[in-house]
């Protein structure tokens, strides 16, 4: 999928996340950006924020024994650009395993800033707020 939009770029985003491409994540992402979630430590920043957080979700879900998570969007609430900059919130829906236990987290907002650069557009940065399950 290209770039060539704000909502493109997160969509190839979250393709990347639901096929556990760690690499693909961070491809999407700006030099310096910014991940902040619900998740300890809660904040990553820097040429490997989207590494260092998918790691940090892997530790986590096995600690929870969860796993086989996937994300789906919904249609944009916001999707501002202004120049080479844009706001884009989406609901969000993220389904995962619990010991075996389909979990479904609805009424999840995600939260991104993005940048144009020559490549397409990039993330800057992202905030993910926990839905109800």
């Amino acid at each position: 999928m290209s770039t060539d939009t704000p909502l493109a770029a997160i969509h190839r985003y979250i393709e990347a996340f639901n096929a556990g491409d760690a690499a693909a994540m961070a491809a999407t992402f700006t030099d310096q950006g910014s991940i902040l979630d619900g998740m300890a430590p809660h904040s990553w920043q820097g040429p490997s924020a989207a590494t260092d957080w998918y790691r940090d979700v892997l530790a986590e879900g096995e600690r929870h024994g969860a796993s086989g998570y996937a994300v789906t969007l919904d249609e944009p609430l916001h999707d501002d650009v202004t120049g080479d900059a844009a706001y884009v919130v989406v609901p969000a829906t993220m389904t995962f395993d619990v010991r075996g236990t389909r979990v479904n987290q609805v009424g999840a907002s995600f939260t991104v800033a993005l940048s144009r650069s020559p490549g397409g557009w990039r993330i800057s940065a992202w905030a993910w707020s926990k839905g109800r399950q």
